[in-house]
């Protein structure tokens, strides 16, 4: 079976080199974007909504909603790097983004059905403000759980496959950025969709019919997806990149004895074949890391008479350890945006708990539901997107001479981010007086407008549309070429990370604190929010600390090679 899974492969492969020409390129562009718009709005018509539904539906205490929303989005922006690697690996982009999408189908109908039987959900809960509310039964979790299982497997899966298949249907760095930020694009937009169409169907029709909805746009995306098959560029699997990665380490641990010697020709840069897989292979190692340039050291032992490699446990090529010392370079940048995300996936889950408690009329006729206020950072995300590519880069561009670079990108990001902290524990404070002032009973509504939460979310959107695009950018230009599809997956792994890190916070203050009762009205959330600004603000310290100390590999090049060109 593996030789004709390779056999396939390889033939996949030499037929795209013959026909690139007539592959890739704007043709698949509205391919693509309709297939990111469709899913997208598929997965974001479960998850929008889901601490309302585990409320209403599960009858599940609210701060517990919260934890469970912030595991499962971890859980689904976990998958990514699992399809990356197996995208990288053994089946390639197309077939992981086929596959994921039918395994996303089925859990959405899955979920569809616990919303529209009676008997794979509890009885709905009479009074809210009571502790007697009927708890589901362990088959009815189970089956919840599994259909939130595939949902997550099938959504994570093709998210930033999808951005790495994208991206490898053009050959310029400037036509990769563009697409990007139109993917980008797409991805807001089809949230903001999800955000507030359908959610407006759950609470106004029916969860069944919103989740239904949603099972429908995820089949229409799986159908343009093979419909534009025939155009895609393909891209063979190039072997596991992390058996390299690992191979290094133990060979560099094997020789530690040995000592590191300058001359070029000591070292292996692989046979012919190796070096043809690889365009621009490095042949002498760099001097950053250099106990790290033992793995590549010739010795009589590892190679054949030939000058094949006997012995791969052993000796690696150049190009494979200078390939991990790039990891090695960009992992502290990596850190600090895990410690930016926490914040954001803290205010996510918080903000729909405060949206419950507030006014949510709109004029005499109109409730804007809870699970549609994170719609503002979606909004504000795809408006800065659009304005950013044709005012801010091109004004930037004629003022410094050049567009602004990804750690600049990142950097204001953090600072957008930190002042949006303070602005909800500012907003949060005024909501906790007008409860207390007003006296307001247990679990009811605060007379104080739901859009007092505007401003702060709209300023995280606007912080995403600057550190999101600016992240995948910096990875997808600097990483290794056997590891592009880690590249775009290693930001949805950062969000899983701050997902969990941020429900680990959580359940520290929880114990530590009284800020997080079940009634937030006799909480105190704007001090959680406090410790979000405090957290942002060393971790910003951090940043610069990295980002002054980072070297680019790649970018400065293909920022000369396109400013040349042009």
């Amino acid at each position: 079976m593996d030789d004709v899974d390779g056999s396939l492969s390889v033939d996949r492969e030499e037929q795209s080199s013959t026909s690139d020409h007539k592959r890739g390129g704007w043709i698949t562009f509205p391919f693509i974007l309709a297939t990111v718009g469709g899913l997208t709005i598929a997965g974001g018509g479960w998850t929008s909504n889901l601490i309302v539904y585990l409320i209403e539906g599960f009858n599940v205490k609210r701060i517990d909603a919260a934890q469970i929303f912030n595991v499962i989005n971890g859980s689904s922006s976990f998958i990514p790097i699992i399809g990356a690697i197996i995208a990288d690996s053994f089946l390639g982009c197309f077939s992981v983004v086929f596959i994921s999408s039918f395994i996303s189908l089925l859990g959405l109908i899955l979920i569809t059905l616990t919303a529209t039987l009676d008997i794979l959900r509890p009885q709905p809960c009479q009074n809210v403000q009571t502790d007697t509310c009927q708890t589901p039964s362990k088959p009815q979790l189970a089956i919840f759980y599994i259909s939130i299982a595939l949902a997550c497997i099938g959504q994570g899966g093709v998210r930033f496959t999808l951005a790495t298949m994208g991206a490898n249907q053009f050959q310029k760095p400037k036509e990769q950025a563009i697409f990007f930020n139109w993917f980008f694009f797409s991805l807001y937009t089809a949230s903001v969709i999800a955000s507030t169409a359908i959610v407006y169907v759950e609470d106004n029709v029916g969860w069944g019919w919103g989740f239904g909805i949603s099972a429908g746009a995820n089949v229409i995306a799986l159908v343009i997806f093979l419909i534009g098959s025939r155009f895609y560029r393909y891209i063979g699997p190039q072997g596991s990149p992390f058996m390299s990665i690992a191979r290094v380490v133990v060979a560099t641990v094997r020789k530690r004895r040995l000592a590191v010697v300058a001359e070029s020709g000591d070292y292996w840069c692989g046979d012919d074949g190796e070096r043809r897989k690889v365009v621009n292979s490095t042949t002498s190692p760099t001097k950053s890391f250099r106990f790290l340039n033992r793995a590549a050291l010739k010795t009589e032992d590892a190679t054949n008479p030939d000058g094949s490699i006997a012995k791969p446990w052993k000796l690696c090529t150049v190009q494979q350890v200078e390939d991990f010392k790039t990891l090695i370079r960009i992992f502290p940048l990596w850190s600090s945006s895990i410690f930016l995300g926490t914040p954001i996936a803290i205010q996510a889950s918080l903000v729909v708990l405060q949206a419950l408690t507030m006014d949510r009329h709109l004029g005499n006729h109109f409730n804007v539901p809870a699970g549609s206020i994170l719609v503002f950072v979606l909004i504000s995300t795809s408006l800065f997107l659009t304005i950013f590519d044709k005012v801010l880069w091109p004004a930037w561009s004629k003022i410094i001479g050049r567009p602004p670079t990804p750690l600049q990108r990142i950097g204001v990001g953090h600072v957008l981010n930190v002042l949006s902290m303070a602005i909800s524990a500012l907003v949060e404070s005024k909501r906790l007086h007008m409860a207390h002032d007003g006296d307001v009973p247990k679990d009811s509504v605060v007379p104080m407008s739901v859009m007092w939460l505007t401003p702060q979310l709209a300023l995280v959107g606007i912080g995403e549309a600057f550190h999101f695009p600016g992240q995948v950018a910096l990875y997808y230009q600097e990483f290794p070429i056997a590891l592009k599809n880690v590249s775009t997956a290693i930001i949805s792994l950062l969000i899983a990370v701050a997902f969990y890190l941020s429900t680990a916070v959580i359940d520290l203050l929880r114990s530590l604190t009284g800020w997080l009762p079940n009634d937030i009205n006799e909480g105190r959330i704007d001090n959680v929010y406090w410790v979000c600004v405090a957290f942002g603000v060393m971790n910003f310290g951090y940043y610069l600390v990295c980002a002054l100390l980072y070297k680019y590999q790649n970018v400065d090049k293909t920022g000369e090679d396109s400013s040349s060109s042009s």
